[in-house]
């Protein structure tokens, strides 16, 4: 992201000089749908952001502008908006929730530019309502906790959007950390960073460039398959508040009590949170072809179970395998199109994104595009 340019771009739009903020989007390592069920995710902050410049008003306006949609958007400030038919209903949510938590807040200009991928699962949602959120807050001098901030900021998500999410997106896009993943709790919201020593490998995302309608309502879906299979499963374990507290031992014992579907569901959270934990383990030791094992299981896991994958992201899965120097592969994000997150060794990175990249568009008629990232840090304000 070229910052003069957004720097100029603003001056050009608005007469004045802004102040730059900015939030990464995310690829989770392993971990996935686990947090909507209190579980355990393993996310990276990725060295690809949502930068919102931002001057403040005094007429209590947000006016915005994207470098990604041709129309401006103004809307009064209030603890009662309401979600519109434009591309800025994440704005009107983070603005809406921050005063509903009863932040004083004053209007702002606004210019917002990403090189976060839209619609690839990397969490460019997020992004940008921590990124807003941090300069609407910093812009009127309240006080800011990125937790609460994260929380606030996944309120929105879910009532601006109709997307259940989990807090994992909105709190690495706060938390994350240069050179480190982050094993998040999602039940009681305590993280511990995890080196990435990646003197050996690289973190190699592949966008699959597709994105299937029923991502949305399919994600919800399934968020309502496992409060159903919290629900059964405590008539034989009535401690259990969610997945997460269920041990496979005791899974395996009541798993035929419950519907084919439901169960299939259950056994993905259930597996995956031991994985995730089990990955965490072999990064700790530096056992990259174990953390790959953990990695390539979840993909299974995803596909069989959750059903939550497709012909385009399995494919590059099977690709992925076939590569020398290729420690793991697994789809990565709520599904149904978006990207893989691969483990490749250092010196096989750049012939393994042009083998892809081949092999993809010979069956898919398309090609992916390839990101080699780094672990960056979370929201905050550019110098």
């Amino acid at each position: 992201m070229n910052l003069e340019f957004l720097l100029n771009s603003f001056g050009e739009r608005f007469g004045r000089s802004p102040r730059v903020f900015s939030a990464p989007g995310r690829v989770n390592l392993i971990g996935e749908h686990t947090d909507y069920n209190d579980g355990f995710v393993l996310p990276m902050a990725l060295d690809r952001r949502t930068y919102v410049a931002a001057a403040p008003r005094t007429d209590g306006q947000i006016r915005c502008f994207s470098t990604a949609f041709p129309n401006e958007v103004l809307f009064a400030l209030n603890p009662n908006l309401a979600p519109a038919h434009d591309w800025a209903n994440h704005i009107r949510g983070v603005a809406a929730c921050l005063l509903q938590d009863e932040f004083t807040l004053q209007g702002a200009d606004l210019l917002i530019a990403s090189d976060v991928p839209m619609g690839a699962g990397l969490s460019s949602s997020a992004s940008l309502e921590v990124a807003l959120g941090f300069a609407l807050l910093t812009l009127a001098n309240q006080p800011v906790d990125l937790v609460d901030l994260a929380l606030t900021c996944q309120r929105a998500e879910q009532q601006f959007t109709g997307t259940q999410c989990g807090v994992m997106d909105q709190y690495i896009a706060c938390l994350g950390i240069a050179g480190h993943a982050l094993l998040i709790d999602c039940r009681n919201l305590e993280y511990r960073a995890v080196p990435l020593d990646l003197r050996q490998a690289r973190v190699v995302v592949v966008n699959s460039q597709v994105k299937h309608d029923l991502a949305t309502s399919a994600y919800n879906q399934r968020r309502a398959e496992c409060e159903d299979g919290v629900r059964r499963l405590r008539g034989h374990l009535p401690d259990i508040q969610a997945l997460r507290d269920v041990e496979l031992e005791a899974f395996d014992h009541w798993a035929e009590a419950l519907p084919d579907i439901v169960r299939r569901r259950c056994n993905h959270v259930i597996t995956e949170n031991a994985r995730t934990l089990a990955a965490v383990e072999a990064l700790e030791q530096h056992d990259l072809n174990r953390f790959g094992q953990m990695m390539f299981a979840s993909h299974e896991s995803l596909r069989h179970d959750y059903e939550v994958s497709c012909r385009e992201l399995d494919l590059l899965v099977e690709i992925a395998s076939q590569q020398p120097g290729v420690f793991g592969a697994r789809m990565t994000g709520g599904g149904f199109g978006g990207c893989t997150v691969n483990l490749v060794a250092v010196g096989e990175v750049e012939n393994f994104t042009n083998a892809i990249t081949q092999e993809f568009e010979k069956q898919m008629g398309k090609q992916p595009a390839c990101y080699v990232c780094q672990a960056s840090d979370g929201v905050h304000e550019e110098r």
